[in-house]
C-alpha cells in the first residue's frame, strides 16, 4: 500500500522553505511514499460557495493564509529529496490555460526523474474559480478539454499539435521537455461525484475520492470502472486513493480501506507548526503501518 500524506497548509506555514525542506525529508526518511500540496490561486473574504468536505460548508484556511503554488513548490522539494513522490490534491484545473500547465508540469517531472503526480479537480469555489477567467458552469467541460490537450502536448508529435476546441484553439505547438515517463504524468481526478468518478474513467489514472465510504464509495468505483470499459480502457489499471489522518490510520484501518479498494492512502496532518512535533507524529504513523520499524 503507498501512502501519501498532505501538506498541512491550514497551518500556514507551508510557504515556508526551511520547514518544508525538513517536512518532506523526513516524509522520505520514514517511507512515505509521496507528499501532497493543496492549492488555493485565490482565497476570498467572502463567498458563498459551499465547502463539500466539512458540514459546516466553511473551509478551514484562513483567506491570508499563505498558501504557495503547489508546482512550484514541488519543484523546490525535488531538490531536496531524492525518492519521494511529489503530488497536487487538487489542482484546480479550470485556473490553468492547459498549455502553460503542461510545460509548468512537465518540467517538475524531469528536473524530479519522473516523480509527479497530478491530482486535478474542477474545483469548488465559484469565486475563486471566476477570479481565475473561468465560467463556474462550464468547468467539467473544459475540464476534459485541458486533459486531453496535456495528454496530447506530453506526447511525441513531429509536426506539433493542433488543438481545436471549446475553450482552447491553437495549431502546430510543440511543448518540451517532454515528461521523465515515456508514458507521461500520472492524473488522478480528485472529488466524490459520478462526474468525478466516470473522468476517471474516461481520462485519468486514477481515483481520489477523499471522505467517501461504503455504498458511496462502492458506486463511485463502479461508475469509474464502468467509464474506462466504455472507453476501451483496462478498469484494473487505474488507482484508488483513499484518506485518513496522521494521527489516527493504523495497520487495521489501512487494511480496511485495501479491501476497499484502495492503492494508496492520503492522510490528513494536523494543523501543527512545530517541525519537532509534525516528525514525531509522522514517525508514530509510520511504525503503526510499518512502514519503519
Amino acid at each position: 500500500m503507498k501512502v501519501a500524506v498532505v501538506a498541512p497548509i491550514g497551518a500556514g506555514i507551508t510557504a515556508d522553505p526551511v520547514w518544508m525542506s525538513e517536512f518532506a525529508r523526513h516524509l522520505e526518511a520514514c517511507g512515505f511514499e509521496s507528499i501532497v500540496m493543496a492549492e488555493h490561486t485565490v482565497l476570498v473574504t467572502r463567498y458563498t460557495s459551499v465547502y463539500p468536505y466539512d458540514p459546516s460548508g466553511r473551509v478551514d484556511v484562513a483567506p491570508g493564509c499563505p498558501v504557495p503554488d503547489p508546482l512550484e513548490m514541488l519543484a523546490f522539494l525535488a531538490g531536496r529529496t531524492t525518492t519521494l513522490g511529489l503530488a497536487t490534491g487538487v489542482l484546480v484545473l479550470p485556473n490553468h490555460h492547459p498549455v502553460m500547465l503542461a510545460k509548468r508540469a512537465a518540467t517538475v517531472d524531469v528536473i524530479s526523474g519522473g516523480r509527479l503526480r497530478l491530482c486535478v479537480g474542477v474545483g469548488w469555489l465559484r469565486e475563486e474559480i471566476e477570479a481565475c477567467g473561468a465560467g463556474f458552469d462550464s468547468r467539467g467541460r473544459r475540464a476534459d478539454e485541458q486533459i486531453a490537450v496535456l495528454r496530447a502536448l506530453w506526447a511525441d508529435h513531429p509536426d506539433g499539435v493542433s488543438h481545436h476546441g471549446e475553450f482552447y484553439d491553437f495549431d502546430h505547438a510543440m511543448s518540451y521537455p517532454k515528461p521523465a515517463r515515456p508514458q507521461g504524468i500520472p492524473v488522478h481526478i480528485g472529488g466524490h461525484s459520478r462526474a468525478a468518478a466516470r473522468r476517471a474513467g474516461r481520462l485519468g489514472d486514477g481515483l481520489q475520492p477523499l471522505g467517501v465510504a461504503g455504498d458511496e464509495l462502492s458506486a463511485l468505483v463502479s461508475a469509474m470502472r464502468e467509464s474506462a470499459e466504455a472507453a476501451g480502457r483496462d478498469p484494473d489499471s487505474l488507482e484508488l486513493s483513499l484518506g485518513h489522518l496522521v494521527t489516527k490510520v493504523d495497520a487495521e484501518r489501512a487494511g480496511r480501506l485495501a479491501e476497499a479498494g484502495a492503492t494508496r492512502l492520503v492522510l490528513g496532518m494536523p494543523p501543527v507548526t512545530a517541525i519537532g512535533e509534525a516528525r514525531d507524529v509522522l514517525s508514530a504513523c509510520a511504525q503503526r503501518l510499518g512502514l519503519i520499524s
